[in-house]
C-alpha cells in the first residue's frame, strides 16, 4: 500500500495537468474571423489578397500613414522599372525570396530543419508570400515628400545571389528613384551562419529642400480560425502562438491573435522588438538599440479576410537637400537557438517559451545541453541526466526503500493483524500504526520522492515541446525522432516491466482486493498514457523506473540478509 498511494497520486497530478492543458484548448478562446473597416490613410500595411496577382497596382491602405512633414507634398506615384521575378539569395542556412515590389521578404526556408524527418529535404518555410497561413516581413520609408514603402517598385541589380563557399556575406541592393531628387537604396545583408539580416534604407536627398521622414518594420500573417494542431500525437499544439513584443521593463509580453483586434498594443520603447512566434520557430524585426520606436498592432482586412500585423516605426529624421542619411534594422527569421539568441537581441530568448515551469525547465535545458556537448546524443543526455537527478535524490529514495523493505519484513505480523480483526478495519488500522510507529516505519514515505519527480516530469516535457534543438533528434535503432513517440512502443513496455517487477518488491499486505487490482492495472494504464508521449520523455521514465528498481532491490535484500 505505501507504494500504491504514490503512484495512484504521481499518476492524477499527470493526467489532471494533462487534462486541463486539453480543456484549455478545446474551450478556450478561440480566434473568429473579423471584418475590420479602416480608412486608407490610417491603416497599418496589409498585403492584397493573395488572389490579387497584379504587383503594379497595390492597395492604398497597404501603407502606414506617413508623420507630418514640412514638405506638405503627397507621396510621388513614380515607382522605378523592377522585374516581376523574386530576387532569390541562398546561405549556408536560409534561402529566401524578395519581391522587387517593396523589397519585401516573402519566403523564408530553413535548409537545416526538415519538415518533416521522413522527408529531410523538404525544408521548414517560415515565411510564405500568399496562401492561409501568409507570413511575411515588410519594411519601408514614411513620409508627406518623396519615400520608398513596401508598394514601391525597386530595381535590383541581380535576382540570384549565393553565398557561396568562401565569403562570409553577401549584400543584395535595390535601388528606387523619384523624378524630385529622392534615391533611396535598400541593401539587405547576409551573413554565414546566422538567421538575422541586417535591412538599411540609404537615402540621399536632391530635391532642393529638406526631407522629413521615418522607417517602419512590420510582420504580418493570416492565422487559420479554429486552429488546431492534433492533441497529444503533436504536442506543439500547446507551444505559444501569437506576437510578442519585449521592453527592459516588461521583458515579454505575449499577444494572442484574437486579442489584437479588441485590445491593440501601442508603446514607445526603446531597447525593444517585435516578433511573431510560432513552434521551434519566429521571425522578429529588430530595431537598432537606444532608439525609441512607437511599436502598435493592427488587423487589416481589405475583404473580411484579416490579416494580424505587428509594426515598429522610428523617430522621424531631417535630411537637408543633399545629405545622406542611413535608416537601419535587423530581421530575424529562424530557430529557437537559446545558446544564440541573446547575442542577437537582448531578451530575444524569452521567444522560447517554457510556461509555467520556466523556473525548471531552463536549468534542466541548461544541464541537458552541457551533457550533450560532450555525449553527442540528446537521447544519452537524457539518459544520463536522468542518472544524475536520481543521485541528487539518492538519499531520499534510499529512505523510502529502507521502509519499504521494513514493511515486507512485517508482511507476516500484518496477516496475524488481518486474521485478528477480520472485517473490523478501524482496529485493524490503528494496529498497524501502533506497529509501524514502534518499528520506526513510515507508510507514507514513498509519496515525497514521486512528489519532487512531478515537477521534473512536466518541466522536461516542455524542455521537449519547445526546445528546437532537440526537434526530431535521434537517439539509438528504431527510436529516430525523441520529440515523436515511440513508433514500436518498446519503451512503454520496458517502463510496464519495470514497473511490475517493483510491484514484487513491494509490500502489498493490509490492501483489499480491489487495491491490489488497481495496483496490477496501474503499469498497464501508464504503458498506454505513455505510448502517446514523446520518445524523449518515456525514455526518462523508464530509466528513471530501472534505476529506482535496481536500487529497491539491493535495499530490499540488504535489510533481509541483515535479519
Amino acid at each position: 500500500m505505501a507504494n500504491l498511494r504514490p503512484m495512484l497520486i504521481m499518476g492524477l497530478l499527470v493526467l489532471a495537468y494533462l487534462m486541463w492543458m486539453e480543456w484549455q484548448k478545446d474551450y478556450g478562446p478561440r480566434p473568429q474571423p473579423q471584418v475590420v473597416t479602416q480608412e486608407a490613410d490610417t491603416a497599418i500595411g496589409m498585403p492584397a489578397v493573395p488572389e490579387v496577382q497584379d504587383k503594379s497596382v497595390p492597395s492604398a491602405g497597404d501603407v502606414p500613414s506617413a508623420a507630418p512633414s514640412p514638405a506638405d507634398k503627397p507621396v510621388s506615384q513614380e515607382l522605378s522599372v523592377a522585374s516581376d521575378a523574386l530576387v532569390t539569395v541562398t546561405t549556408d542556412v536560409l534561402e529566401v525570396g524578395i519581391d522587387p515590389v517593396g523589397g519585401t521578404v516573402v519566403s523564408a526556408r530553413l535548409l537545416n530543419y526538415p519538415a518533416n524527418p521522413d522527408s529531410p529535404e523538404i525544408k521548414v518555410d517560415l515565411l510564405k508570400s500568399d496562401g492561409p497561413e501568409m507570413f511575411i516581413a515588410q519594411s519601408g520609408l514614411l513620409s508627406r515628400a518623396a519615400a520608398p514603402n513596401h508598394t514601391s517598385k525597386f530595381s535590383p541589380v541581380s535576382t540570384q545571389y549565393s553565398l557561396g563557399s568562401t565569403a562570409d556575406e553577401v549584400e543584395v541592393p535595390l535601388t528606387w528613384r523619384d523624378e524630385s531628387g529622392v534615391e533611396v537604396t535598400k541593401t539587405l545583408v547576409f551573413k554565414r551562419g546566422k538567421y538575422e539580416i541586417e535591412v538599411k534604407h540609404s537615402l540621399t536627398n536632391r530635391s532642393g529642400q529638406k526631407w522629413t521622414g521615418s522607417r517602419y518594420d512590420q510582420l504580418q500573417r493570416s492565422v487559420i480560425a479554429d486552429r488546431d494542431d492534433g492533441g497529444f500525437t503533436n504536442p506543439g499544439r500547446y507551444s505559444f502562438f501569437g506576437m510578442g513584443f519585449y521592453s527592459p521593463d516588461e521583458k515579454f509580453e505575449k499577444l494572442d491573435f484574437e486579442d489584437v483586434a479588441s485590445e491593440p498594443y501601442k508603446r514607445n520603447v526603446a531597447d525593444g522588438w517585435l516578433s511573431m512566434v510560432q513552434h521551434y520557430f519566429f521571425s522578429a524585426w529588430i530595431p537598432p538599440q537606444s532608439q525609441v520606436n512607437s511599436y502598435s498592432t493592427e488587423v487589416y482586412s481589405p475583404t473580411g479576410f484579416p490579416r494580424y500585423i505587428a509594426r515598429a516605426v522610428s523617430p522621424a529624421i531631417e535630411v537637408a537637400d543633399g545629405d545622406r542619411h542611413e535608416f537601419s534594422s535587423r530581421l530575424y527569421i529562424g530557430p529557437k537557438l537559446q545558446d544564440d539568441l541573446d547575442e542577437v537581441a537582448p531578451g530575444l530568448v524569452y521567444t522560447v517559451n517554457y510556461g509555467i515551469f520556466t523556473v525548471f525547465s531552463k536549468p534542466l535545458f541548461w544541464l541537458l545541453s552541457k551533457i550533450h556537448s560532450v555525449v553527442n546524443n540528446w537521447g544519452w543526455a537524457i539518459v544520463l541526466l536522468t542518472v544524475l537527478i536520481k543521485l541528487l535524490f539518492f538519499k531520499l529514495t534510499e529512505a523510502q526503500y529502507r521502509s519499504m523493505a521494513r514493511m515486507r519484513k512485517l508482511q507476516p505480523r500484518i496477516e496475524q493483524l488481518k486474521e485478528r480483526y477480520g472485517d473490523d478495519r478501524q482496529r485493524m488500522s490503528q494496529a498497524m500504526m501502533e506497529m509501524y510507529k514502534t518499528e520506526k516505519v513510515n507508510p507514507l514515505g514513498g509519496c515525497l520522492p514521486i512528489l519532487v519527480q512531478i515537477p521534473i516530469f512536466i518541466a522536461l516535457y516542455w524542455v521537449l515541446l519547445e526546445s528546437v534543438e532537440l526537434r526530431q533528434a535521434p537517439f539509438i535503432l528504431w527510436i529516430d525522432n525523441l520529440t515523436a513517440r515511440d513508433p514500436y512502443f518498446v519503451l512503454p513496455v520496458l517502463n510496464a516491466a519495470f514497473m511490475m517487477m517493483t510491484q514484487r518488491l513491494t509490500p502489498t499486505a493490509g490492501m483489499d482486493p480491489m487495491q491490489r487490482k488497481i495496483m496490477q492495472f496501474m503499469p498497464i494504464g501508464f504503458s498506454v498514457m505513455f505510448a502517446f508521449f514523446p520518445a524523449g520523455l518515456v525514455l526518462y521514465w523508464a530509466t528513471n523506473a530501472g534505476l529506482s528498481l535496481a536500487q529497491q532491490w539491493y535495499i530490499t535484500r540488504k535489510i533481509e540478509a541483515a535479519g
